[in-house]
């Protein structure tokens, strides 16, 4: 019945069968640990009846925070940073609420992926105004949206698997941005010129990742796409 609230193990099984198959309670601890957070605030959202599209639109509101404060002449990287992680929850939890209360919807998934490119454009945005080169940034962000966009055309055309867990996913972008904004923030305590360095180098770790990541899901799709052909 839509509307109505999932326990964990029926919530899991949902989960899974939105996720090609993966079992969150055969995850690995952290990961399973971060699952079961999502679904007990989503849980108690969906109690008090707020809908998955507004836990999505302050998802974004968030991420938009990030240039805006990132820039902050005291400690606005780290600020920046705080923005990040409050927007990563939010954006476990939009789902978990609409599983939990079993108001998954196909609108509802087309808004949070178009929620997490915004939101990641906002934290490269950051990045920028922090002092990381124009062309590095445009090619993380490049990079990050073909390895969704690859998967996506994969999935229409026949992959009916989630493919590979590549080294690019959205989670490792997240880490990134959080741990680059913060390491930013705090080498800017100690010489303001070392944040722009940091912040450059951070994101040649997303461009790195976001690459390698980007060869081993095309590897997995023409695998994948060859076997079922």
């Amino acid at each position: 019945m839509v509307g109505s609230q999932l326990n964990w193990d029926e919530y899991a099984t949902a989960w899974a069968r939105l996720h090609g198959g993966f079992d969150p309670r055969a995850a690995a601890p952290v990961v399973r640990a971060w699952l079961r957070f999502a679904y007990h605030v989503g849980y108690v959202l969906g109690r008090l009846r707020v809908t998955p599209t507004a836990v999505t639109l302050a998802g974004v509101l968030l991420c938009l925070c990030v240039p805006l404060f990132a820039v902050r002449p005291v400690n606005g990287p780290v600020i920046g940073a705080l923005f990040v992680l409050a927007a990563s929850v939010a954006d476990s939890v939009d789902g978990a609420v609409a599983v939990a209360t079993n108001r998954t919807t196909r609108l509802g998934y087309v808004y949070d992926s178009v929620a997490d490119r915004l939101g990641e454009v906002a934290w490269l945005a950051a990045f920028w105004l922090l002092g990381a080169p124009g062309a590095l940034v445009v090619a993380a962000g490049g990079l990050s949206w073909l390895h969704e966009y690859v998967r996506a055309r994969a999935v229409s055309a026949g992959m009916r698997e989630i493919g590979a867990v590549t080294v690019g996913e959205r989670p490792t972008r997240v880490c990134v941005a959080l741990v680059g904004l913060l390491l930013a923030g705090l080498a800017g305590l100690i010489d303001p010129d070392l944040t722009a360095g940091t912040i450059t180098m951070a994101t040649a770790v997303w461009v790195l990742l976001a690459g390698f990541g980007l060869g081993q899901l095309f590897s997995t799709v023409r695998r994948a796409l060859v076997n079922a052909a």
